[in-house]
C-alpha cells in the first residue's frame, strides 16, 4: 500500500526548532511517527504564523526550503525531496519518505508573479492562495464579512501556476474565490485538507456542491483529521468520524476523487484535538473503512493511489 498525506506542517515545525538551535528534528520528533504509520510521501506546507506576515514571508519561505535540505543531509539521505513523478517513484520503491512543498497562502510572492516560477524551481508544486488570511490573489475563510473573489492578480497566479505545472488547492479559500478558481481553471483542482460541510457545518467544510466541482476538474478532496473540522461529538472525534466525511464523498462523487490530507496540528497546541493521534494510527482508519464495507482496492485508492494517479498525469 502507497500512503500519501497531502498536508502536514511539517517545515513550519522544523523551522521554529531549528530557529532554536536544534538540528536533524525531522528524525527526532515526526520520523518515527511517520514510519510507523507507513507513509511513503507527504505534502508539507510552507505555512506562514502570523508573527511572519508580510514582511518576513518571502525570508521565512526560503529558509524553511533551505531548512529541509540540511534535514535531508543531517538524517544520512533518510528522506527525498520530490519535485515530480519520478522523485515520488523512486522515493517509493526506496524506502525513503518522500517530502514535497506547498503554499499555505501566497504570502511568500507577494504581489511579484514573477517570484512563482523562482518558488517552482525551488520545489514548490502545489499553491494554496490563502490560509485563513487576505492574500494579494484572494480572501482566506478567516476574512469576516468579505464579498471578494480572486483579484485580478490572483487569476493571474492561476494561470500562472497551471502552466509551470503546479497544482492549485482550494482549501481555506472563501466560497467566492473558490468559484472563481473553478471557472479558471483548465486542469485539476484539489482541496487538499478539507471535509465535507454536510457531515459538520464548518466554514472550513465543502459544500456538496464544491465537492462536485472539484470533482470535475478531475481533481481530489484530501480527508481532514484535524478534530475541529471532523465533530462535534467527542465520541466521534476519531477514526469513524473520518469515515463518515469519506462515505458522504464517495457516495456524492466516487471513490476516485477521495484522498488524505490529515492536517495533523496537535503539535501546536496544548490541548488535543486530532481524531487520529499521530500517524501510526491510520491502522485504525484502515481497519474503520474495512468495516464499513470498503475493499482493500478501495482503500488503497483513498490512501495513496489517488494521489498516484493525479500525480503521474500532472508532474
Amino acid at each position: 500500500m502507497i500512503i500519501i498525506d497531502g498536508h502536514f506542517d511539517l517545515l513550519p515545525l522544523v523551522y521554529e526548532l531549528r530557529q532554536k538551535g536544534e538540528k536533524n528534528v525531522i528524525e527526532k520528533y515526526f520520523l518515527s511517527d511517520i514510519k510507523q504509520g507507513n507513509v511513503n510521501i507527504i505534502v508539507s506546507s510552507l505555512f506562514l504564523m502570523d508573527k511572519y506576515v508580510p514582511e518576513m514571508s518571502l525570508k521565512v519561505a526560503l529558509d524553511m526550503i533551505s531548512f529541509l535540505l540540511y534535514e535531508i543531509e543531517e538524517s544520512g539521505q533518510k528522506y527525498m525531496f520530490c519535485k515530480n513523478y519520478h522523485d515520488i517513484n523512486y522515493a517509493i520503491n526506496n524506502n525513503l519518505l518522500g517530502i514535497m512543498l506547498s503554499f499555505e497562502g501566497i504570502e511568500p510572492i507577494y504581489n511579484d508573479i514573477y517570484l512563482l516560477r523562482i518558488f517552482y524551481n525551488l520545489g514548490v508544486r502545489f499553491v494554496g492562495l490563502t490560509w485563513n488570511r487576505r492574500t494579494y490573489a484572494a480572501d482566506g475563510i478567516g476574512v469576516k464579512n468579505s464579498n471578494r473573489g480572486l483579484t485580478d492578480f490572483g487569476l493571474e497566479v492561476i494561470k500562472e501556476a497551471q502552466k509551470l505545472g503546479m497544482l492549485i488547492d482550494v482549501s481555506h479559500l472563501n466560497e467566492k474565490g473558490f468559484w472563481d478558481v473553478i471557472k479558471n481553471s483548465t486542469k485539476p483542482v484539489i482541496a487538499s485538507h478539507s471535509n465535507a460541510k454536510a457531515i459538520f457545518d464548518s466554514p472550513r467544510n465543502l459544500s456538496d456542491e464544491q465537492i462536485k466541482a472539484i470533482a470535475q476538474t478531475g481533481g481530489v478532496i484530501g480527508i481532514n483529521a484535524n478534530g475541529i473540522f471532523v465533530t462535534e461529538n467527542e465520541r466521534e472525534n476519531n477514526e469513524l468520524g473520518l469515515c463518515k466525511h469519506i462515505e458522504h464523498i464517495v457516495n456524492l462523487v466516487g471513490i476516485n476523487h477521495v484522498a488524505l490530507g490529515l492536517d495533523l496540528c496537535d503539535a501546536f497546541r496544548n490541548t488535543p484535538k486530532d481524531s487520529l493521534k499521530g500517524y501510526k494510527e491510520l491502522n485504525k482508519l484502515f481497519n474503520a473503512l474495512v468495516k464499513h464495507g470498503f475493499s482493500q482496492k478501495e482503500v488503497n485508492m483513498i490512501f495513496g493511489e489517488n494521489y498516484i494517479n493525479l500525480f503521474k498525469n500532472f508532474f
